[in-house]
């Protein structure tokens, strides 16, 4: 008997499930401590993807841990204000300026010391191994008062710079290289990226540029050794914030709305108005690329917040899945579902 092609056409087609969430555990920050104090934990890392509440919680682990210290009369315990310090794994926040757009929401902090916030100017181009040094000097700083650091961020990347216990390489540029790649499109581009490991976050993928650069970095990497360093953690203590999808999601558009009614559109004006070209804006992925396209005229209020809201939907379920990739690697992440809520 024939087969009817249309037939074929009109049979549903299966919609994979999505990969299964982490299994959440209970955090006992007593034994963290425990355990910082015995030198068996020389960092405690706050990850997750972004609108899962990391912040809030890097600042609530923070007093606890200080509480502790006081408590069992650490070298620090007379000291004023909290005793533990946050370092941001986040590659916006580093920006002055670019306050809203990157969530830096500074005034969570409270007494909590915090560092690689506001380091330099919007504008300027500050790479992934700038950033590792900038940790590393911070990092040495904190770990020299007796103070406890806390990493905290949504950028895999740096979280990874931050840890892997190597310094990168300043990567000089490849001419011939960047020539051959200038060839495929941005979609060929990534694919080739992804050849060389986990894709890193949707603020490097906007760009064709930046994927180029990526790739260079990457296929030297792979024909360089890489030199450890002598003081970057090696000892981290990694915890994950975990939400549903459901409840990231509606956090995700409904802090979006907050942002884009309190100040965003204005802020992006402001750093237009400062002369930073709009493709640099652009540049940075996410807010700044969609805001400012419609502070452009290029977009409408309505596409740019569509837009907006799917791209950072998009880029949330791509952090989750570098985390896992490093959990894949042989990472020991420990999830946490107890969270304060917004």
């Amino acid at each position: 008997m024939s087969r009817n092609p249309k037939n074929k056409l009109r049979e549903p087609i299966p919609i994979p499930e999505p990969a299964p969430l982490p299994e959440p555990e209970e955090i006992n920050i007593q034994d963290i401590y425990n355990e910082y104090i015995a030198d068996a934990i020389d960092l405690v890392v706050v990850l997750g993807p972004t609108a899962s509440g990391k912040t809030r919680y890097a600042v609530n682990l923070a007093h606890q841990l200080s509480g502790l210290a006081r408590a069992s009369q650490s070298s620090v315990a007379d000291a004023d204000g909290c005793l533990a310090d946050i370092l941001s794994a986040d590659s916006r926040q580093v920006y002055k300026g670019m306050d809203i757009g990157t969530g830096k929401d500074l005034n969570e902090y409270g007494d909590v010391p915090y560092h690689l916030i506001d380091i330099v100017s919007a504008g300027i181009r500050f790479d992934l191994y700038q950033w590792q040094e900038a940790f590393e000097d911070a990092y040495r700083d904190v770990r020299s008062r007796g103070r406890i650091p806390i990493l905290c961020g949504g950028t895999g990347l740096y979280i990874q710079a931050a840890t892997c216990g190597y310094a990168l390489p300043q990567v000089p540029p490849d001419e011939a290289l960047r020539e051959e790649l200038e060839l495929f499109d941005k979609k060929t581009l990534i694919g080739k990226l992804a050849a060389y490991g986990p894709l890193p976050d949707e603020a490097v993928l906007q760009s064709k540029r930046r994927v180029i650069r990526a790739i260079e970095v990457a296929q030297y990497e792979k024909e360089h050794p890489i030199h450890r360093t002598a003081y970057l953690p090696k000892k981290p203590y990694f915890i994950g914030t975990l939400v549903s999808r459901e409840e990231r999601n509606a956090r995700i558009d409904r802090r979006l709305d907050e942002r884009l009614q309190g100040g965003m559109i204005e802020e992006v004006r402001e750093l237009l108005n400062s002369g930073i070209p709009p493709e640099d804006l652009v540049y940075y992925g996410l807010e700044y690329k969609f805001v400012t396209q419609y502070v452009l005229g290029i977009l409408s209020y309505e596409e740019m917040r569509v837009l907006l809201s799917n791209a950072i939907h998009q880029f949330a379920k791509r952090q989750m899945t570098w985390f896992r990739g490093m959990e894949r690697d042989g990472l020991h992440i420990h999830w946490t579902d107890k969270l304060f809520l917004f």
